[in-house]
């Protein structure tokens, strides 16, 4: 197996990328033994796809030294593909322009990384902006804890934050930083504008450069005895409220 291809790992993953016709799977690897409806549902599908598929002994997955549960399958497919700075722009010059924005910058941990785009695709986010740098790569790992949600999003790699923030907000996109320091989610007021949030790396959080650019920074209210909400977690919370809100908006 060729090392610049994606290794998907896990039934649902697995599933999720042979189901997305704008994937590209090369093979899929089954464990000697194993065989369920579930695994012959993906059987299925390789073959609908015309996707060949391989059994293997367990030694073979043990060689990989796969970070997840792999469930006795794995997809090797081509990387990712996705859309640079002038594409997400021509995108969005076609009258594509998006409700709610997700800008991920600095976030190293593939599993919060994965976790987030999970919540992302949860709550109908129209883009997520990835940096060139400082950010975890589009692993196993980070599709497997994706569960699927990955390959229907629209992602964006930017080579520098702080300018597609500029970028952004001259199109009157309103713009939310996330930062304990901030005031409550509850009380901003986004009005009818298209959002953008943008989440820093679980420790350090937001740069200083990218929280002076954005129109507003706010925060989680904690009610209990706890200070402060795993980044993914508060993606969640974020994204959803963000949600409600614009929907509001567009129809008061």
């Amino acid at each position: 197996m060729k090392d610049d291809m994606e290794k998907v790992v896990g039934i649902h993953a697995v599933r999720s990328a042979l189901r997305d016709s704008a994937a590209s799977p090369r093979c899929l690897y089954v464990l000697q033994g194993r065989r369920d409806a579930r695994i012959n549902e993906l059987i299925g599908l390789s073959r609908d796809r015309r996707v060949r598929y391989q059994v293997v002994p367990r030694g073979w997955f043990e060689k990989k030294n796969l970070e997840l549960n792999h469930q006795g399958v794995l997809l090797e497919m081509q990387s990712m593909k996705l859309m640079n700075e002038q594409e997400f722009k021509n995108w969005w010059e076609q009258g594509e322009m998006p409700r709610l924005i997700l800008i991920l910058d600095g976030m190293t941990d593939p599993r919060n990384l994965g976790a987030c785009l999970r919540s992302a695709n949860a709550a109908g986010v129209d883009a997520v902006l990835l940096p060139r740098r400082r950010i975890a790569p589009l692993s196993s790992t980070v599709m497997k804890v994706a569960q699927g949600g990955c390959e229907e999003l629209i992602m964006v790699e930017t080579g520098n934050i702080a300018r597609t923030i500029k970028w952004l907000r001259e199109r009157e996109v309103w713009v939310i930083g996330a930062d304990e320091a901030g005031g409550s989610i509850w009380e901003s007021n986004v009005g009818n504008h298209p959002v953008a949030l943008v989440l820093g790396d679980e420790g350090k959080g937001l740069r200083r450069l990218t929280k002076e650019l954005c129109d507003e920074v706010a925060s989680i209210p904690m009610f209990g005895t706890v200070e402060s909400l795993n980044v993914s977690v508060a993606a969640g919370v974020l994204l959803y409220e963000l949600r409600r809100k614009t929907v509001y908006a567009a129809h008061s």
